[in-house]
């Protein structure tokens, strides 16, 4: 006999979501798995550039991924980020059109092909690339390990592309008549996060660590945590003012402190009630068909290959479902 009771259904329901998502990311990654033979697939991408505030622009491509951060001036250019290595020369005109001064700096926010695909490009053109310690690290690796998709695998990135300085805490630039400010946040997004404000501008670039576009998508692979999660939104948190625009790693918009709280506290509401069914020994299939995230999927769900099917549960097993809660 066939159980179909609600809770099997919508289990039932929730897998086919979640296979559904899985081969709408293949379809959309596929020409982007073998990014060192060209990534097919980018050739017709048409790259934006625009004023955020102060000497800081921001360049995207369609959909919101991947935003990159500019600052010029008379001092030269520095770059957060570098998109995928076939965006490179779109990337270079794309800063053209608001300045004739060369590219100098690049500071990498985190490894994912998508922030640093473009440093080797970049690299042979002379631009000094900068991360934190973790992040070097990565590129150490043989091949990259990514959360989409059940966690896939990509080529390692060539040589030229590893930064050639690296920090731990923080490290400042003096560029421009501004200080650059890049520093490690807590283990979120992955364990080689920066955060990079330009204070004068009142400009902040939070790489992946935010996105207006899904839940967090935390990368276990590479480090990545809940709690570091919430940290290190606190701590963006406390930095902007009123005032401050933010750049996401992914979205479509600049946004403000209102929208960080806002990400943070739905954060922490599918957190507390994650926690709470795991007190009362509910194992993640219950959990998941408790639906924790039912008050926010319809705004949180807006990006291929990552939803509550996901989030649900890395933010289980980092609060010690299936272990001990004295380990979340």
């Amino acid at each position: 006999m066939i159980d179909t009771t609600p809770e099997l259904n919508l289990i039932s329901r929730l897998n086919l979501q979640k296979f559904s998502r899985l081969l709408t990311t293949f379809f959309i990654l596929l020409p982007l798995s073998n990014y060192s033979s060209g990534q097919v697939g980018l050739a017709d991408v048409e790259l934006s550039i625009a004023p955020v505030a102060g000497s800081v622009y921001m360049i995207q491509r369609p959909g919101g991924g991947g935003n990159i951060g500019v600052q010029l001036g008379p001092d030269g250019v520095l770059l957060v980020d570098s998109l995928f290595a076939p965006l490179t020369e779109k990337v270079v005109q794309a800063v053209g059109k608001v300045t004739d001064e060369e590219i100098r700096f690049l500071v990498n926010t985190h490894i994912h092909i998508d922030h640093v695909g473009g440093n080797a490009n970049l690299a042979d053109r002379g631009v000094l690339i900068f991360s934190h310690d973790n992040t070097r690290l990565r590129f150490l690796e043989e091949k990259s390990h990514f959360p989409r998709a059940g966690g896939s695998f990509a080529p390692q990135q060539p040589t030229a592309a590893r930064p050639p300085i690296t920090f731990n805490d923080t490290l400042n630039f003096h560029l421009n008549g501004e200080e650059v400010r890049a520093f490690k946040v807590p283990p979120a997004h992955t364990d080689g996060d920066i955060f990079v404000y330009f204070p004068e501008s009142d400009v902040l670039h939070l790489g992946d660590v935010y996105r207006t576009t899904s839940y967090p998508i935390i990368d276990v692979y590479n480090g990545g945590t809940l709690r570091g999660t919430v940290a290190a939104m606190d701590m963006a948190i406390d930095i902007a003012g009123p005032g401050t625009k933010v750049i996401p790693g992914h979205g479509l918009e600049v946004v403000g402190r209102k929208e960080l709280i806002e990400f943070r506290d739905m954060i922490l509401d599918i957190q507390g009630q994650v926690l709470k069914l795991i007190r009362e020994g509910k194992k993640l299939h219950e959990v998941i068909a408790a639906q924790p995230t039912a008050a926010y999927d319809a705004k949180w769900t807006d990006d291929p290959g990552w939803g509550p099917a996901d989030f649900i549960p890395i933010v289980y097993y980092q609060l010690g479902g299936g272990g001990r809660l004295a380990d979340r």
